[in-house]
């Protein structure tokens, strides 16, 4: 204990040393003390951002790049808000929300962050399992599954493990390698096919294009005009546009995120003086790996997939392996299209394409697509695999840390230990045994998975509100609480990421659920109304209390 005491000592010594030092020495202290910015970056870059980054190549082609990093930004000034508020007050965020906000807000927040830990665990197993099997050629025998969810389980433990020993570095070590080996080998599917690519729209790509929100991307406009039903396409692209622009406002931070933040950061120790230190972290190891690693698989979805089709679905003499995967989307989106025009007239052959090409790739599909380019199987295939299953093990991992700290806020024990560990194991179980006995079954994975996602999405504005409300709060933040132009600007910033927020989860939720959505996000509203009331009348009963004992 005396040994982490003289290096916490040192590690703020170093700090202050450096305050108005030049910046290229400020940042390089900063990197070689970064840590919890990266355990974000490791959570955040898996199968959700993989399959949301394929599909936005898919719809918008890189008309679409700029959309995850403006939404990251603004989940980063939220979590830049979270961190601020904890390290000011060396508080428990758990704690102070009950005791300064509302107990229901508090008991809620974990609550749903132990729910997207427990059940979002088994997508990464599946994602893991497929790359092992499909991209890397591993474990593909008749108990392939069971091999690739118990090598997934005891790697992500082991790595876990460390988290409460002498071995805390090597894991911080451990997930900036993983995160490192994600972004470059989606890097290496850009540089292989760079010299294909036009550079002039990526770039033009990056800037904001609200205009998507009622329009088709340009290359779909051209296809549109030869369909059969204009307005149908028209409509049925702009949905899709509609529903992935406005979600990644829901989905750039998950409910578990916030909670993971600050309690890796009361973890390390950090104080008042790593404030500075943890905007940077959140910069370096939370918004740059996303920044890159989802652009390179935009970049590369939109160069392979937008605006185009697999030839085999439209004509069977030409398919090929990768057909078969596509089939049932296909069909999917020609059945809708036929029960539209309720048999006044038959597809023709431009409805037929616009149905292949708004199918849904995957990781498989598109190193599928690039061994044109590489002229090897072996190349394309590996260099993605090895991506996917570093975003799998680190997803996994993380999800297993912030679950311990779920479990040791929720039982009132300290961090570390046997009830951290206990916690930690959790979504690894049930991780890999909802993979393999749970998440092929479609109802059991509706069942599972739509509760899960719309309690988290109900409640991350209403976690982002919380911290709104906990930063302008005299009581909790005493001598810390911002002030003067400082003040007003971090509170429009807050005000734009929370109604960024609002609006995302409220598209998600009804799209989703409907009016049962609407009555769940009623009735927790309710609740925490309640919740109010009874702190209030708590506090007015102690101040009685107070007064008469005098």
């Amino acid at each position: 204990m005396s040994e982490t005491n003289d290096s916490l000592a040192e590690e703020k010594e170093l700090l202050k040393s450096v305050e108005n030092a030049p910046a290229s020495k400020k940042i390089s202290t900063y990197a070689k003390l970064s840590g919890p910015g990266w355990l974000q970056g490791a959570i955040t870059l898996g199968g959700g951002s993989l399959a949301g980054s394929l599909y936005l190549g898919v719809i918008g082609g890189t008309q679409l790049l700029w959309l995850q990093p403006l939404m990251m930004v603004l989940g980063v000034l939220m979590l830049s808000v979270i961190g601020y508020v904890t390290l000011s007050t060396g508080k428990s965020p758990f704690q102070a929300i009950n005791k300064h906000i509302n107990p229901v807000l508090g008991w809620g927040w974990l609550i749903a962050a132990m729910l997207a830990n427990l059940v979002w665990a088994m997508p990464q197993f599946s994602l893991g399992t497929a790359a092992l099997q499909q991209n890397l050629g591993v474990f593909t025998g008749e108990n392939g599954n069971y091999l690739c969810a118990t090598a997934l389980f005891v790697i992500a433990t082991a790595v876990v493990w460390m988290y409460d020993s002498k071995g805390a570095k090597y894991f911080e070590i451990i997930l900036k390698v993983l995160v490192g080996i994600i972004v470059l080998s989606f890097f290496g599917v850009v540089a292989v096919m760079a010299g294909n690519l036009d550079w002039s729209a990526i770039f033009k790509g990056f800037i904001p294009n609200f205009s998507l929100l009622n329009e088709p991307a340009d290359k779909f406009k051209e296809i549109i005009a030869s369909s059969s039903d204009t307005e149908y396409w028209k409509n049925t692209i702009l949905g899709s546009q509609r529903d992935r622009m406005v979600t990644a406002a829901a989905t750039a931070v998950g409910i578990n995120m916030t909670f993971l933040l600050p309690y890796s950061m009361l973890r390390k120790g950090w104080g008042k003086e790593h404030r500075g230190l943890a905007s940077f972290d959140l910069g370096i190891g939370l918004f740059v790996p996303f920044f890159l690693a989802t652009t390179c698989v935009v970049i590369a979805s939109a160069s392979q997939f937008h605006g185009k089709f697999d030839e085999g679905l439209l004509d069977s003499d030409k398919a090929t392996p990768l057909t078969e995967k596509l089939q049932g989307g296909y069909n999917k989106n020609l059945s809708a299209f036929q029960a539209h025009l309720k048999g006044s007239k038959e597809p023709n052959e431009t409805d037929k394409q616009l149905a292949a090409m708004l199918v849904s790739r995957d990781a498989f599909q598109l190193a599928g697509s690039l061994e044109k380019l590489t002229g090897n199987k072996a190349v394309s295939q590996t260099i993605f695999g090895i991506g996917v299953v570093g975003m799998a093990i680190s997803t996994i991992i993380i999800l297993m840390l912030i679950n311990g700290f779920c479990l040791t806020e929720a039982i009132g024990a300290k961090m570390g230990g046997v009830i951290h560990r206990t916690g930690a194991i959790l979504p690894g179980i049930t991780g890999a045994l909802g993979f393999l006995f749970l998440w092929s079954n479609a109802d059991a994975k509706f069942w599972l998975a739509v509760p899960t996602s719309v309690f988290g999405m109900v409640l991350l504005p209403i976690a982002y509100f919380t911290f709104f409300c906990m930063i302008n709060s005299k009581e909790l933040m005493g001598d810390a609480l911002p002030k003067g132009g400082k003040r007003v600007a971090l509170n429009l910033a807050m005000g734009l990421a929370l109604l960024a927020a609002s609006i995302g989860a409220a598209w998600s939720i009804w799209s989703k659920v409907k009016w049962v959505g609407v009555g769940a996000v009623g009735l927790f509203i309710l609740l925490a109304l309640g919740g109010h009331c009874y702190r209030k009348l708590n506090q007015k009963l102690d101040r009685i209390e107070d007064k008469l004992e005098r």
